[in-house]
């Protein structure tokens, strides 16, 4: 059970008028912070570009390993051993004093790794775990900034500060001084020519070729319809992580965007996926399958994403993986309220366009978000179908723990509301190394190669963006 700390203080809400630049603000306010977050969108769909969020200065954190637990709330620790989601669940209940605002007003921010599902559903954990990152980690900040861009306003929220009406005072001011033409970050607009920065497979193109191989027998036999497989490109951090976000947004701007400073380590992403969403109790997940590399003119861009609709095999994997969403959702949406509202859209990204489709469906009354999350985590889009054999053929293939790669990062509100995209198109900073990983769905007709090139399609917009931030930095030496 999670012990109250009284904050003694209530929270304060304040809205000011502002055309402010997210980054600009963040690096404005949180140079320096260690706990920070910044998440964007850049692509949107729908209302889902209308808000910016970003934080810092937690009153508390949460973060787990396996089944060991801390807690820090202040100068005081706490340390335990059990379900991390039941202590994050627990969490929310005790700090739900948040002000009725519209969209985030508070919460939890950060990630799940991949291996949380291991506390949903029984599945080997048997390879090494070389990076050693936290499984669960997240923070509740004590200021929050939701900057809505169409009304050209920001809501400030501060929990806990004993001084609030001087600290939106010195918030405010950095906000005037943040506005487009005043140090403006967000850097030019045409990419600098690459630098070279090698990276480094965990797998040899032969050693991810066998491995397919390997699925692929599963899949004969019966085991499975799919089985998504990645390999991980490491890489030495050639510039400061917020520089590798910076670059990030000009080359690959997506509808999730997103920077979180943990304590040193660094998790930053263009995801172009929602694992899934709640909003009050409506829920939507965007299943995101099949995918073609963007082409070199406006004519073979269109040739490519019609050969992506018509390609057979990329159909009926999508399908499949629309069909394993609603009956995910449909573990705890009310019968009958499930539907697809969008099958096999293109939709395009820098370096690669994708087939998508949109599923919706109301929650039940007895249901909350953690339930909604174990239902649908992992997405079937990283692991296949069906899910628990395919996270069994996985641990057998892949080399090592996959970490943070193929989870969910996002918010989970004071309002039970839940937003959390999959982690993926995701650079994960470690002191002065850095990761990237990218997957591949494996079927019965895959062609190994191809499926080795489709992951290197996937991770090469943030190689770009790595490339693209060492030579901006070597311009302004």
């Amino acid at each position: 059970m999670i012990e109250r700390v009284p904050r003694g203080l209530p929270p304060v809400h304040r809205r000011v008028l502002t055309r402010a630049v997210p980054l600009t603000v963040f690096q404005r306010l949180y140079p320096n912070e260690p706990h920070a977050f910044l998440y964007e969108s850049l692509e949107a769909h729908g209302a889902a570009g209308r808000y910016s969020f970003l934080g810092a200065r937690p009153f508390a954190v949460l973060k787990s390993k396996r089944d060991s637990i801390t807690i820090d709330v202040g100068a005081m620790t706490q340390r335990s051993t059990g379900d991390p989601i039941a202590a994050l669940r627990d969490m929310l209940a005790v700090y739900n004093d948040a002000p009725p605002i519209a969209t985030f007003p508070g919460g939890a921010v950060g990630y799940f790794g991949y291996d949380v599902v291991r506390c949903f559903e029984s599945v080997p954990r048997d390879k090494p775990d070389d990076l050693n990152h936290p499984d669960v980690y997240f923070m509740f900040p004590g200021e929050i900034l939701v900057i809505d861009h169409p009304h050209e306003v920001v809501h400030i929220l501060l929990y806990g500060c004993d001084r609030p009406h001087d600290r939106i005072a010195e918030i405010v001011r950095a906000l005037a001084d943040c506005e487009p033409g005043n140090d403006d970050p967000r850097g030019p607009v045409d990419e600098p020519p690459a630098a070279d920065v090698p990276f480094q497979s965990n797998m040899t193109e032969s050693e991810f070729i066998r491995a397919v191989a390997r699925a692929k027998d599963y899949i004969l036999a019966g085991d499975v319809f799919q089985v998504v497989l990645s390999q991980r490109f490491h890489f030495d951090l050639p510039v400061p992580p917020l520089d590798l976000y910076r670059a990030l947004r000009v080359t690959n701007p997506s509808p999730y965007m997103y920077y979180l400073n943990l304590d040193g380590l660094n998790v930053l992403g263009s995801s172009p996926e929602m694992l899934v969403k709640l909003n009050g109790r409506r829920v939507t997940t965007r299943p995101l399958a099949g995918t073609r590399p963007r082409g070199a003119t406006p004519e073979l861009d269109r040739a490519l994403a019609d050969e992506l609709r018509a390609d057979h095999k990329e159909r009926a994997e999508h399908i499949m993986l629309v069909d394993l969403a609603r009956n995910d959702i449909g573990r705890v949406c009310r019968p009958g309220s499930i539907a697809v509202t969008d099958m096999l859209q293109i939709e395009r990204y820098s370096r690669v366009m994708h087939l998508v489709s949109n599923v919706e469906g109301m929650l039940r009354t007895d249901r909350d978000a953690f339930d909604l999350l174990a239902a649908t985590f992992p997405a079937g889009t990283v692991s296949g179908a069906p899910k628990i054999r395919a996270m069994e053929i996985i641990a057998e293939l892949e080399p090592v723990a996959r970490g943070i790669y193929a989870g969910a990062i996002g918010y989970i509100s004071f309002l039970g509301d839940m937003d959390l995209c999959i982690a993926i198109r995701t650079m994960v900073l470690d002191g002065r190394r850095g990761c990237i990983q990218a997957g591949a769905g494996i079927v019965a007709d895959s062609i190994p190669e191809r499926e080795y090139a489709e992951t290197f399609n996937k991770a090469r917009a943030l190689m770009r963006a790595v490339q693209y931030a060492r030579a901006d930095a070597r311009s302004r030496m």
